[in-house]
């Protein structure tokens, strides 16, 4: 039925506590009813059914389970009645619906424990609420996530800590530090791959969920990250038989899409010409939000993903942060790894692109095959089009930003160093900082986004990506939808 967006479905107002996060039951809903749990400032989190109205309990009312705010719920996937509940007091507490909370404050009994967590059961005479009581971490838990197959449990902290749990054994599957501060927010890719972080940091961060390693960080926000979310529709992990490029000639005219089609086209060239041994093209997007009131949107293509290919390792080692000016000997920095086999015309050396969005990789790809030359021209001349009113437009800024936003990627190296060790010093002494935990800024590739754009006044706090649009919310308390191209 049409919706009337002046009417809401429902509509309530608290008194003495605010609402902070939110979860639906997909599992249960149907036209008829839906079951919504919603957390409070107070520590207090709420079930209600906001079609059928009558249904209502609250959990944690007396606060005798915990006091502080409630940061994040989510029902547990495939369960109709459990629900796991994340505090500012770094704690997470799984519940049932069908329990109650008991009149007293729960006693526990240690269950499991490892490296900065632990895990307790409440232990009384009859059943109630909650089940296990999880500690993880110093400060606050941001917010946690469950895996696609509902197994695994993604969970980030104010420690500035990804820490990833196999849900049903309780145990450490692998953990990542972010580059300085907190860690906001985290999602898996569809196929539970990889996660990406968002945080104090103002970078969106990739980790491997196989190889337990960060594989890319992307910079591109110039304020603290409020949520990371991956596009399901737009992501694809396909046999690479070639798309046909869809859409009329006017959609060339934006620059955008013409960024994204090069870069597609580019790829497939640098796939057509790789070696047979991986016959798949994979392409992940996903999407970030941050204070700064921008919206970016990212791709992690195969060169990131599989660096193993003959991808330049000089090229990414040398510092990646640098865009203006790669040191002459990029290409020769590693001896044999690209040797300068791709000439541009006019160009000695290849085109210094390395922080364009993983557009240079793949033509770096292609030194190995048979066509390389002149494939590799085209694509560098692609690539070198694609982005070049971005970067112009980067440097011109460069300095400017730098000094108000104090971000990381519009430093050049020289001050790179320095703020290295002003990290390790000051906020690292756990000396996470260049160790596989929280690798070096130069030592993991530097993706950029492909569309940057302020599209609020107050900091964004939603993004969800449907199949027709994506919607964003800010604190103003505006609603966006936006409509995907061609779906209007």
């Amino acid at each position: 039925q049409a919706a009337d967006l002046s009417k809401p479905i429902d509509k309530r107002i608290y008194k003495g506590t605010q609402p902070t996060c939110h979860d639906f039951n997909h599992l249960t809903a149907t036209a008829e009813s839906v079951c919504l749990l919603v957390g409070f400032s107070a520590g207090q989190v709420q079930l209600i059914d906001p079609i059928k109205k009558e249904t209502s309990k609250l959990f944690n009312e007396e606060r005798l389970i915990d006091k502080s705010r409630v940061t994040c719920v989510k029902w547990v996937p495939g369960s109709e009645s459990l629900f796991l509940v994340a505090h500012s007091s770094g704690n997470m507490y799984l519940y049932n619906v069908e329990h109650t909370c008991g009149t007293t404050a729960p006693h526990y009994q240690l269950l499991k424990q490892g490296e900065s967590f632990a895990v307790h059961t409440c232990k009384s005479k009859s059943t109630r609420n909650p089940l296990l009581k999880w500690t993880v971490g110093e400060g606050a838990l941001n917010e946690f996530a469950f895996s696609p197959d509902g197994k695994y449990l993604a969970c980030v902290s104010q420690d500035g800590f990804l820490r990833v749990f196999n849900f049903d054994s309780v145990e450490l599957h692998g953990t990542m530090k972010s580059y300085f501060g907190g860690l906001l927010c985290v999602c898996w890719s569809p196929d539970g791959k990889y996660i990406v972080t968002g945080g104090e940091d103002d970078l969106v961060t990739v980790w491997s969920f196989v190889d337990c390693r960060v594989i890319a960080r992307g910079h591109g926000h110039k304020s603290w990250v409020s949520v990371v979310a991956f596009d399901p529709y737009t992501t694809s992990v396909e046999e690479s038989d070639p798309m046909e490029f869809s859409g009329s000639d006017e959609d060339f005219q934006d620059l955008h899409f013409g960024r994204d089609r090069a870069n597609s086209t580019q790829s497939r060239l640098s796939k057509r010409n790789s070696t047979d041994s991986r016959p798949v093209s994979v392409t992940y997007r996903f999407g970030s939000v941050g204070q700064d009131t921008q919206l970016c949107l990212w791709d992690l293509t195969e060169d990131i993903l599989f660096p193993h290919q003959p991808l330049s390792r000089a090229r990414t080692h040398t510092n990646v942060m640098n865009a203006t000016s790669p040191p002459a000997g990029s290409g020769g920095a590693n001896p044999g790894s690209n040797g300068n086999s791709i000439t541009t015309p006019g160009n000695s050396v290849p085109p210094p692109l390395p922080r364009s969005n993983s557009l240079p990789h793949s033509a770096v790809s292609n030194a190995g095959s048979k066509s390389s030359v002149m494939d590799g021209a085209i694509a560098s001349g692609v690539s070198k089009f694609a982005t070049l009113s971005l970067h112009d437009r980067k440097e011109r800024h460069h300095e400017k930003d730098h000094k108000r936003n104090h971000s990381m990627g519009h430093i050049s190296s020289k001050s790179s160093d320095k703020l290295n060790l002003v990290t390790k010093t000051k906020t690292d002494p756990a000396k996470t900082l260049g160790t596989p935990l929280c690798p070096r800024m130069e030592d993991v590739p530097l993706l950029e986004p492909l569309i940057c754009k302020k599209i609020a006044h107050e900091r964004l706090t939603v993004l969800i990506f449907l199949e027709d649009c994506i919607v964003t919310a800010c604190q103003e308390g505006f609603i966006c939808t936006w409509a995907r191209p061609g779906k209007v």
